[in-house]
């Protein structure tokens, strides 16, 4: 998944006729094109045309390299040519994740046994991909043992990236103005909210936090139904 900072540089690139109209070329040529080819598309100059395909470049849009057109090899370098990057760009405001509930419910569908409910599996997988994403910032921070207020601080990190939007409510309870599953939440509110639940628990047991536990609460102006806060 890309940084939402890569996805605001890519849709600044686009925005602009020619590199957007070069860029559509491209897309559509299915095979790399050189800077001449990319030039006549949109009726400029092949230095123009570089300059533009190497901020699509940049941008991360594209990829470029030099290669034998037509295979066919003539004396000196071979000509630069561009192909799309094969990344995928999203832009949301607010941060919408459906591809992490995407990925728990596959993980939940091929690790289910015969006599698992589906719920239990998704909430099972829920946890773990929590807990992988928590002990991967464990491991990043390296932080020793975890008291409460830095143990959130931590988590707030890792949800921060996941678009939930956490912010101090009290040294002791981290509060999440987002919640990063709707519309999905909305169709299937129990569900969804589980797994939420799931998930922020496991993100604190792979941080190794101790005393902080995961509960449902009422949400505010869109925000998320499950808080952070020190147990008791």
């Amino acid at each position: 998944m890309t940084s939402d900072l890569a996805t605001i540089r890519a849709v600044a690139a686009l925005d602009e006729d020619l590199r957007r109209g070069m860029y559509g070329f491209i897309r559509g040529a299915g095979r790399p094109v050189t800077r001449e080819e990319a030039a006549a598309a949109v009726g400029i100059s092949r230095k123009l045309a570089a300059f533009h395909l190497d901020k699509l470049v940049a941008a991360g849009l594209l990829r470029a390299r030099y290669e034998t057109v037509g295979g066919v090899r003539k004396v000196g370098r071979a000509p630069k040519v561009y192909e799309p990057a094969a990344t995928d760009f999203a832009i949301t405001i607010p941060p919408r994740q459906p591809d992490v509930l995407a990925a728990i419910l596959v993980d939940a569908v091929a690790s289910a046994t015969p006599d698992e409910p589906a719920r239990d599996a998704a909430l099972r997988m829920a946890g773990h991909h929590g807990a992988t994403a928590g002990a991967a910032e464990r491991d990043r921070a390296r932080p020793g043992r975890l008291g409460t207020e830095r143990g959130l601080t931590l988590a707030g990190t890792v949800l921060s990236r996941h678009g939930f939007e956490p912010s101090r409510e009290t040294p002791v309870c981290l509060r999440l103005g987002n919640c990063p599953f709707r519309p999905l939440a909305a169709r299937a509110p129990d569900l969804v909210c589980g797994m939420t639940e799931r998930f922020l628990t496991g993100v604190v047991e792979g941080l190794e936090v101790p005393g902080v536990v995961a509960s449902r609460v009422m949400p505010r102006d869109g925000g998320c139904c499950v808080e952070l806060r020190a147990e008791g």
